[in-house]
């Protein structure tokens, strides 16, 4: 078996992102979505929900994280973000012209997890606990779905059936359109579940557009799926 080019993972760490990660990874005009609802899927501790809220948007974030303590989340957050810290400086397939080392990835991820403390302790109305593929959540409950480094790039360990059966589900529960970053896997190369998802019959009445951006830090994923119901 070849070696593995990128993170040897055994299951879904536990990391978070910034609001100016999301604005990137997602190409998000924060103006576009004032006075909508937003939900972030699988969101972990990443502080786009407390940076997006201080803001003025109306974003909830959704993770089974949440029912664990924040002390519990905090301390496994640093086991993870250590590990991965560690280890990533080796594989090829990052590229390092925003984060320029670990080290400054550390500090994005570090002050994601701070921040979403924070919030996450004063305002915890606005985390929900839940286990995917299903949710709490009312039909067309959101006009923006965000699902970040959840399905397609764990396509190792996460079944076709959960994939398609979590793709459903936010389905039902947005209006207007869902993003999923990244959508490659962690050894760079293009989601097979993508392909075989958007093949499916039971997805013909949805389109699914790759829309390129400029933010590439795992190679090849300097692009979105945005999926939209058809007119």
């Amino acid at each position: 078996m070849a070696e593995k080019q990128g993170l040897d993972l055994n299951r879904v760490v536990l990391l978070g992102r910034t609001l100016d990660e999301y604005q990137r990874a997602f190409g998000l005009e924060l103006q576009e979505w004032r006075g909508k609802a937003i939900l972030d899927v699988a969101a972990g501790v990443s502080s786009f929900t407390a940076e997006s809220r201080a803001f003025g948007l109306n974003v909830t974030a959704f993770d089974r994280i949440y029912s664990a303590t924040a002390i519990d989340i905090r301390a496994r957050c640093e086991h993870d973000l250590e590990e991965v810290t560690r280890e990533i400086g080796h594989k090829p397939v990052y590229k390092w012209d925003f984060y320029k080392t670990p080290l400054g990835m550390r500090a994005y991820r570090a002050r994601a997890c701070q921040t979403f403390l924070q919030d996450f302790t004063t305002h915890p109305e606005h985390y929900v606990a839940g286990e995917l593929p299903q949710t709490p959540f009312a039909d067309r409950q959101f006009d923006l779905t965000l699902v970040s480094y959840l399905i397609f790039v764990y396509e190792d360990q996460l079944s076709y059936e959960f994939h398609k059966q979590t793709i459903q589900e936010l389905m039902r529960i947005t209006t207007r359109e869902i993003r999923v970053y990244p959508i490659v896997t962690f050894e760079a190369q293009p989601s097979t579940t993508l392909r075989k998802i958007r093949e499916a019959q039971s997805f013909a009445s949805w389109n699914f557009e790759i829309v390129s951006t400029d933010f590439e830090f795992l190679r090849n994923s300097n692009c979105y799926l945005r999926i939209t119901r058809k007119s």
